[in-house]
């Protein structure tokens, strides 16, 4: 344990997701500790810090994708506008509905680019042809993709670029409505133009959505974030304002990371 509390800086949105005293076990090595933080609702935050540090084992626990992992023990609460997602009775598909995730790498369903978007509503009991149809358009158009797809929608996914793809996913995402977006690392397995379009698609979307992201890239964090949390082994030390944490922090521990000094 590094034994001091983490430096919170004022962060002026409202919250939407609160973890509290969140400690994850896996495999029985203790990999978050004790990590309490308020995401505000609306605006990007991202999780930094180096490698192994925990940043994408909290991205999971946001919306209980640890559950599918084995031998993980997971303590304390993750309040979904004042839900314990980890609390009896609690309908997980429900909840993960309200979070889409955006993994590393896409993973576009095996269907047509048509059904990936529509599968969703379909899910949730959407069976009217023209509504569908006004939806597929709708999150193509909302993730800058429609012009490129439009007139081979019953394509497979396969044929696209995999930037393409991370918008198709993004899309699919989109379309069941969800209140937050997940992103780990989403951009890593991408050239700098479909990078930049992803980003982009973040900027233009944190408006509507509460978007939560692990980047590994302090300049990809300054472009896009509101809120900055710095993990190190496990905890959190430091959080608050994008610019006020990497461009003046506080912590000896941030000051490291930022400058390079820890990998």
């Amino acid at each position: 344990m590094i034994g001091t509390a983490p430096l919170q800086r004022k962060v002026a949105q409202s919250t939407h997701v609160s973890v509290q005293n969140l400690n994850v076990h896996i495999d029985g090595r203790h990999i978050l500790k004790n990590v309490s933080i308020d995401i505000p609702d609306k605006g990007i935050t991202s999780f930094i810090g180096p490698s192994g540090c925990g940043k994408t084992t909290l991205l999971r626990a946001l919306n209980r994708l640890l559950d599918r992992q084995p031998k993980t023990e997971v303590s304390g609460q993750v309040l979904l506008d004042g839900q314990d997602i980890y609390g009896p009775g609690v309908e997980v598909t429900d909840m993960r509905r309200k979070m889409g995730l955006l993994s590393q790498r896409p993973f576009p369903l095996p269907m047509s680019i048509y059904d990936n978007i529509a599968y969703g509503p379909k899910i949730h009991g959407q069976r009217n042809k023209k509504e569908l149809d006004a939806l597929v358009e709708h999150y193509l158009r909302e993730t800058a993709l429609w012009d490129e797809v439009k007139d081979r929608l019953g394509a497979s996914p396969a044929t696209l670029s995999i930037g393409q793809q991370q918008r198709l996913c993004l899309a699919r995402g989109l379309a069941v409505e969800p209140e937050i977006i997940l992103g780990d690392e989403p951009t890593s397995a991408l050239d700098p133009v479909s990078t930049q379009r992803i980003e982009e698609l973040f900027l233009r979307l944190k408006d509507r959505y509460t978007i939560v992201l692990v980047t590994h890239i302090l300049r990809q964090a300054r472009r896009l974030s509101d809120t900055i949390v710095f993990l190190y082994m496990g905890e959190i030390i430091e959080y608050g304002p994008a610019e006020e944490v990497l461009l003046h922090p506080r912590e000896p521990l941030t000051r490291e990371y930022v400058k390079g000094f820890i990998s």
